[in-house]
């Protein structure tokens, strides 16, 4: 029979009490019997049930994320950061793939609620009221991954997307580049569509250049197909253009195969850099230039600041993680 709380409090002639208290960390024991109780548990192999543990100090020793899509590169790397966080803390966590899908956001919040997490990690997707009251009716912390409200004030971790798309034209321009095309995710979209779409077009107008809507392409999305639909409608439109700067690497690794079918040479007859920096990126051919974001440094800043929160109750300070470009071979310099 494996032994239980009870045996380890009779061999170490204590209380069940005392136990609790000394495996959850709370005061009224001596260093003493601190030694004593936590010898008899090694050597009788005893470990806490994690279901009597919640019952006594009230939590489940488990987190809820809540992510869009769970198959793309951005958030395999975001959620290693924050597993290998949770992992080193003895916790565990739960993750829900969302599909950005109201209703099934909904359930999953429905569902993290019943499991009484201790806390939500919330990734790449706008915050919603309802999301929103949701989660406040659990009375739990909640950090907000890649994206930002406005509305409802939480602290998040994220990049500065309006000036890292500002930086990866104005790479482009500095590459000698004038006649710029994007491909945007969802153009209405204030967390990542807007705030992209306007740093891009600042970028332009500080280097003296008058931005053309003609020139922006909104796919809706930021995978793949959508990089193929983007490139696409660029392509129709007969924009004269020798660069891209795509929302997304895949949305520019989906450009990039268009351009390929229709044998156009990249970076020689148009260069094209991506946003994120996934592995993705490495992998293509050729290597794409990319704005990188911190992606595995994000999700385990939001588990720390997550674990913060629960344990102190106080709020977390929000961060801005800085973004950088990555040069590979798909950007060609135009000469003057």
């Amino acid at each position: 029979m494996d032994p239980t709380i009870k045996h380890v409090a009779k061999k170490a002639n204590v209380s069940t009490a005392t136990v609790s208290r000394i495996l959850n960390n709370k005061p009224g024991f001596s260093l003493k019997t601190k030694k004593r109780v936590l010898e008899v548990i090694e050597e009788l192999g005893y470990q806490p049930n994690a279901i009597a543990r919640g019952l006594i100090n009230g939590k489940t020793e488990t987190i809820g994320v809540l992510m869009p899509r769970l198959l793309d590169m951005f958030a395999s790397r975001v959620l290693e950061g924050i597993d290998e966080y949770v992992h080193e803390r003895g916790s565990s966590v739960i993750v829900c793939n969302t599909d950005n899908n109201r209703d099934r956001t909904m359930k999953y919040l429905q569902f993290l609620g019943e499991k009484r997490v201790d806390g939500i990690i919330f990734v790449s997707q706008l915050l919603e009221e309802d999301y929103y009251r949701m989660m406040a009716d659990m009375k739990i912390p909640i950090i907000l991954v890649s994206t930002i409200s406005y509305e409802f004030q939480l602290p998040y971790v994220k990049v500065d997307d309006y000036h890292a798309a500002f930086s990866a034209t104005q790479y482009l321009i500095q590459k000698g580049h004038k006649k710029i095309a994007m491909i945007a995710g969802e153009q209405t979209d204030p967390v990542a569509g807007i705030p992209r779409i306007e740093g891009f077009k600042s970028a332009l107008k500080s280097a003296g250049l008058t931005p053309d809507d003609r020139f922006i392409v909104s796919t809706g999305g930021y995978s793949h197909s959508d990089g193929k639909r983007g490139m696409e409608q660029i392509l129709a439109r007969g924009l004269d253009v020798t660069s891209v700067f795509a929302c997304s690497d895949e949305l520019a690794v989906g450009a990039m195969s268009v351009a390929y079918k229709k044998g156009i040479s990249i970076p020689d007859d148009l260069s094209i850099i991506g946003y994120d920096n996934t592995p993705l990126a490495e992998m293509s051919f050729p290597p794409l230039t990319t704005v990188a974001q911190p992606l595995y440094d994000m999700g385990n800043k939001s588990a720390e600041m997550l674990f913060n929160m629960m344990e102190t109750g106080e709020r977390s300070e929000s961060r801005i993680m800085q973004h950088k470009v990555i040069e590979r071979e798909t950007v060609k310099e135009i000469l003057c």
